[in-house]
């Protein structure tokens, strides 16, 4: 139930703000003064506080400053018989949300508490994304127990709290944008935007207007003036994936904003400023890039002054397990499915996979395992045949007359069209073969539905 905190000196008014209060679903609490409204405000954490200006102990003008400071998401609206301009001014800069006269303004206090209550939830809700938001993008959240990635992580934390470029190095899917992400809300400017931008997604001509900006009609389509990326991430980071990819001409401004904050969108005569945290990240070898003359020398110096190689996920195995298990809960969540037993030979597997697309691979297995997997928990077979046919290649002493690819085929087709509850479209939409070729396996295979 939504709280409201009374504070008022004389116990009528008191009582009657509190039954009209009530009489609107609002839960009420009383103190007389300031002191005892500081105590009730500790124990009972309204949202909104109705208090007068004049108390016996002090003033509800000072008051509200130290409510403010104490509770931030808390609203206060000043109540006084005798309003005047500089109370009511110096009540908004303290941070009130309105000033009103007692009597005159009966008829506005409902509507007042209303719009106060949805401000003050609004803050929670705020505050509370913040700390999801925190929380999902903390070195915290990056799983591993070996040196390689710890030594990674201590590295991301020492540069976070400055404000050098950093340049992360290593393949495709190893959470370059997890280490961007962590290192940017654990720097001062974690209150304001971080803006991701994949360098390889564009032409160059749409990269060079989406990252600086362009002035109405400086090329066809150009109907109005566009913020660039740049100018999104003004006073906050901006992460460069794929920084590898970008057009050599492009380098170039770049390089300009690195060394002077400051860069001219197209079609425009003076340069626009701008104080951003340039984080870059590539698979690519930049030093091969530059002696190929794809890569400019000077924009890779200014870019890895502070330079961080994340490693790819078969030179950690030992951390494939932790991971894999964060990724099943995860996903379990999701897709509202208990895992009850999980097979030591489906572990097995996955340290044995070679892991070209690293994290993100073994993500997307993950996932694909628990649509696939029946009741009685993770087994091998839920994995990719690939990875099925890895794993008894492998190890030694097993009998390969179980794992002929027709009986992998055939127990692979059958958990999918559990999953689908015997949708066949669906069925062969997952498995991406044709719809004709499901039937026909089926038939071969004998499988009941």
């Amino acid at each position: 139930m939504n709280k409201i905190l009374i504070i008022d000196d004389e116990q009528q008014i008191r009582h009657l703000l509190s039954r009209m209060m009530e009489l609107e679903g609002y839960e009420t609490y009383q103190a007389a003064d300031c002191k005892s409204g500081m105590k009730q405000l500790e124990i009972q954490s309204p949202e909104v506080v109705l208090c007068d200006v004049f108390l016996p102990d002090g003033n509800g003008v000072e008051l509200v400053t130290a409510i403010k400071k104490q509770f931030p998401l808390t609203e206060v609206i000043l109540l006084t018989a005798h309003g005047n301009i500089p109370d009511g001014v110096q009540a908004i800069k303290n941070g009130a949300f309105d000033y009103i006269t007692k009597g005159d303004d009966n008829n506005k206090i409902i509507p007042l508490i209303s719009r106060a209550m949805e401000k003050a939830q609004m803050n929670k809700r705020v505050e509370q994304l913040e700390k999801q938001v925190g929380k999902k993008y903390s070195f915290n959240s990056i799983l591993g127990n070996s040196k390689a990635i710890k030594d990674a992580i201590l590295l991301a934390q020492k540069v976070s709290q400055t404000d050098v470029p950093v340049l992360l190095t290593g393949e495709t899917g190893t959470g370059k944008e997890v280490f961007a992400q962590a290192i940017h809300q654990n720097s001062p400017r974690k209150s304001r935007a971080f803006v991701a931008v994949n360098c390889s997604a564009f032409s160059k001509e749409l990269l060079e207007s989406e990252m600086f900006g362009h002035k109405a009609g400086s090329f066809t389509g150009a109907m109005k003036d566009k913020k660039g990326l740049f100018e999104e991430a003004n006073n906050g980071t901006i992460f460069l994936d794929e920084i590898g990819e970008m057009a050599f001409d492009l380098q170039a401004k770049l390089l300009r904003i690195l060394e002077s904050g400051e860069y001219i969108k197209i079609g425009d005569t003076k340069p626009t400023k701008v104080n951003v945290r340039v984080i870059a990240a590539t698979n690519r070898n930049l030093q091969q890039e530059i002696a190929d003359n794809h890569f400019r020398e000077d924009l890779f110096y200014r870019l890895s002054v502070f330079q961080i190689h994340l490693p790819a996920l078969r030179e950690h195995p030992e951390d494939i397990e932790i991971i894999a298990k964060a990724f099943l809960e995860s996903f379990c969540a999701k897709l509202s499915k208990r895992v009850s037993t999980i097979a030591p030979d489906y572990f097995d597997a996955l340290r044995r996979h070679s892991w070209k697309g690293n994290v993100r691979e073994l993500r997307n297995v993950i996932e694909r395992s628990l649509i696939v997997c029946g009741e009685e928990g993770l087994t091998i077979q839920d994995l990719p045949i690939e990875m099925q046919n890895e794993h008894f290649e492998t190890t030694p002493g097993k009998s390969c007359s179980d794992f002929e690819l027709s009986a992998m085929e055939k127990r692979h087709i059958q958990r999918v069209l559990e999953y689908t509850k015997g949708n066949k479209t669906e069925t062969a939409r997952l498995l991406k073969i044709g719809l004709t070729t499901l039937y026909r396996k089926i038939e071969e295979y004998g499988i009941k539905l």
